[in-house]
């Protein structure tokens, strides 16, 4: 018996509740076309042919949010360096709170990068102003850095807004590819923005270079550490709320830009000291950080470009896949797909299980792999009849071991 399905439903939550979050961006397909020998459909959206030796191809769609960025013991340790790590690591503390639908995860991802966008604007407009009125090579490196990320948040709400369209029958699996595509973008703008800050430090290290409006400048580089910080924590909650590690990144990337402004007030206290070599110093200082923070960023985009996944999540799919009933796992893959994940599985089950068995089977392996992996979108489950000569024993759940209906 043969039988192939490809349907798209939202699995049932793992908390055994209603769903919190569906991804709603294209029409569901809940019809069921079944063809056994003969062509008549059942209008679900499910193909079966059969002829005694089964697959069947289960694709389910999943839009669950669970707030988690990866898991960590909550171990806060008393030394300043355990809680500065802890600080800038991305982590999160809301295991309760998801997002009840696709559409308003990316609606919040969107409003969160309007939001930081002005912060930002505004403190690079401050900066801009001191600047050409000081002369400070550490500022103008701090402030380029904040207009790099004015530029690269463009690209990650025109992505996100992308990533909400439907799927379409030349792009069949989405458009939320595009916000990898935007991490390019914002690759080449970093590294523009740490060459300009290498040549204007190089410069102002072999050329005299009066810095004036001392005063002003501490106050611009205060507020920007201040005001950069506020735009780190806004974006990295609201990325941890709908679980999108673009955001939680770009919130990261402007806490980096809080420490610059840091490393701003020391060039200006190093003024004061009658140190003017301090302020360039600074500022190449800046560009080195600027460059571990591109090469970490362009790692991890290659790194889902070419559909790399983390150390242990095929374990884990291929764990979560051996559910009582099944009798042989294989062929797990899964892949990066912009901020959320899509996986696949081949598990071998009892010849003489019927469909609806095997279906129930899919929902059980569907519910332990959303468990398994809090960033799953996608799963597609193949069942195949495992070899004539294979142990029956388990072949098919018991009534307790089925998932309750929904």
């Amino acid at each position: 018996m043969t039988d192939s399905s490809q349907h798209q439903h939202p699995a049932p939550s793992p908390a055994g509740g209603p769903h919190d979050e569906h991804d709603h961006g294209g029409p569901h397909s809940h019809g069921h076309g079944h063809d056994h020998g003969g062509p008549h459909s059942h209008g679900h959206g499910h193909d079966h042919s059969h002829d005694h030796g089964h697959g069947h191809g289960h694709g389910h769609g999943h839009g669950h949010g669970h707030g988690h960025d990866h898991p960590h013991e909550h171990v806060h340790c008393t030394s300043a360096w355990a809680r500065i790590r802890h600080a800038l690591t991305p982590h999160s503390h809301d295991h309760g709170e998801a997002i009840r639908t696709a559409e308003e995860s990316s609606a919040i991802g969107i409003r969160a990068a309007w939001i930081s966008l002005a912060g930002m604007g505004a403190t690079a407009l401050l900066q801009i102003v001191i600047v050409a009125l000081s002369g400070s090579v550490a500022l103008l490196a701090d402030t380029l850095h904040n207009l790099g990320h004015l530029a690269t948040t463009i690209p990650l709400i025109i992505a996100f807004r992308l990533g909400r369209r439907i799927p379409t029958r030349r792009y069949s699996y989405g458009f939320r590819r595009a916000e990898d595509l935007a991490g390019l973008l914002i690759g080449a703008v970093i590294a523009l923005s740490a060459a300009l800050i290498v040549w204007e430090s190089v410069t102002a290290l072999t050329t005299a270079r009066d810095m004036s409006h001392l005063g002003w400048v501490l106050a611009a580089a205060v507020i920007g550490a201040a005001g950069n910080e506020m735009v780190a924590r806004y974006r990295i909650r609201a990325g941890r709320r709908i679980s999108s590690a673009a955001l939680i990144a770009e919130g990261q990337h402007a806490r980096t830009d809080a420490l610059t402004s840091l490393a701003v007030i020391i060039g200006v206290l190093g003024a004061w000291m009658g140190l003017p070599w301090i302020d360039p110093v600074i500022g190449l200082g800046i560009a080195v950080m600027v460059v571990l923070v591109l090469i970490s960023s362009m790692r991890t985009v290659i790194h889902r470009l070419m559909d790399g996944v983390e150390p242990g999540t095929l374990d884990r799919i291929e764990t979560a896949a051996a559910v009582p009933g099944v009798l042989a796992v294989s062929g797990a893959r899964a892949r990066w797909i912009g901020h959320r994940l899509e996986a696949e599985v081949s598990v071998q089950v009892d010849p003489a299980l019927s469909v609806g068995s095997s279906q129930l089977l899919v929902d059980r392996i569907e519910e332990r792999l959303q468990q398994e992996l809090p960033h799953l979108d996608r799963a597609g489950v193949l069942v195949t009849a495992s070899p004539s000569d294979a142990s029956p024993s388990d072949a098919e759940p018991s009534d307790a071991e089925r998932p309750t209906a929904r």
